[in-house]
């Protein structure tokens, strides 16, 4: 699987963490910034994983900032972009089954390096299960 990386400074350390754990599953990562810790706005990188993801140029992104929520809300502007945030595996796991998210967010501020990796593992293990689920994304589009 091809995967869009994106993050604020806030998140570059467990990025680069989650960067090259992913990579070791076997996916491909595209890596959209930021790498330094240099104050920057979040909702330029959502943007340009978002981009990417409804572009089709990636099968799915992983979005990180403090909480993941402000980056996600950036992303979620993005027609075709379905962002999620998550603080758990359960909820990583349901996002893509019930709601097909195409991106995760979840925040350095909020997750430790391993729940992180959990969450990433699980959302990228989980499938769409389609029929109602389908329904109701179609509503939301």
């Amino acid at each position: 699987m091809k995967i869009a990386i994106g993050n604020d400074h806030a998140a570059t350390e467990l990025k680069l963490i989650i960067k090259e754990y992913v990579e070791s599953l076997g996916h491909e990562v595209v890596n959209f910034g930021t790498d330094d810790n240099e104050s920057c706005d979040y909702p330029l990188y959502g943007k340009k994983v978002g981009d990417a993801v409804a572009r089709g140029e990636v099968d799915c992104g992983i979005l990180i900032c403090g909480t993941g929520v402000g980056i996600s809300i950036a992303a979620n502007k993005i027609k075709g972009v379905r962002a999620a945030v998550c603080s758990d595996v359960a909820t990583a796991h349901l996002v893509k089954e019930h709601n097909n998210a195409n991106i995760i967010a979840f925040g350095a501020r909020i997750v430790g390096v391993e729940l992180a990796k959990d969450i990433v593992k699980t959302y990228l293990e989980a499938e769409f299960e389609g029929g109602r689920h389908q329904r109701r994304i179609d509503m939301i589009e």
